[in-house]
């Protein structure tokens, strides 16, 4: 039996570049400032900077600042994975909607509920993991099982799953 990949434990598992990445595109969504605001917080607690000096720093170093948290809390490191996969990853969640045969726009599904076809799970995670580097593959598909556990359940146990650089 494998461990659940919270999203705190994808966040630590990532590579450093990789984090950095994703908290770039985290500081540069709009829709995050509450977000944003606790990880100012946790930047300010964990660097032991008072929080207004972390507000008033430029984006780039609130990223590496943010990126270099070795751990994240479960809700903050979510929001960062996904705007990171909005920001950098639409060819690959495009791709793999692609194989299912998913209707979406640039990657993002657009019906409300959607039920993939369990049979095409496994032989598509297979493809894009021939298609983009096993790292990003694993994030991208433990992204959506923590997303949607019902929804993604022929995710789970898939070798696609296990690809993270530790």
């Amino acid at each position: 039996m494998t461990e659940t990949l919270t999203p705190s434990r994808l966040w630590k598992r990532m590579t450093g570049d990789k984090r950095l990445q994703a908290a770039r595109a985290f500081w540069h969504d709009e829709q995050a400032a509450d977000d944003q605001l606790q990880a100012v917080l946790l930047i300010a607690q964990q660097k032991k900077f008072r929080p207004k000096t972390v507000v008033s720093l430029e984006e780039e170093r609130k990223a590496r600042h943010l990126a270099s948290l070795p751990t994240l809390p479960d809700a903050l490191a979510a929001k960062a994975l996904i705007v990171y996969h909005l920001a950098e990853q639409r060819a690959m969640m495009g791709a793999f909607l692609d194989s299912l045969g998913i209707a979406h726009e640039n990657g993002l599904i657009q019906e409300d509920k959607v039920t993939p076809d369990p049979a095409k799970v496994a032989p598509a995670a297979t493809q894009l993991a021939q298609q983009f580097p096993a790292a990003d593959v694993s994030v991208y598909l433990n992204t959506l099982l923590y997303q949607g556990a019902e929804t993604w359940e022929a995710l789970r146990g898939l070798p696609e799953l296990q690809g993270l650089t530790v």
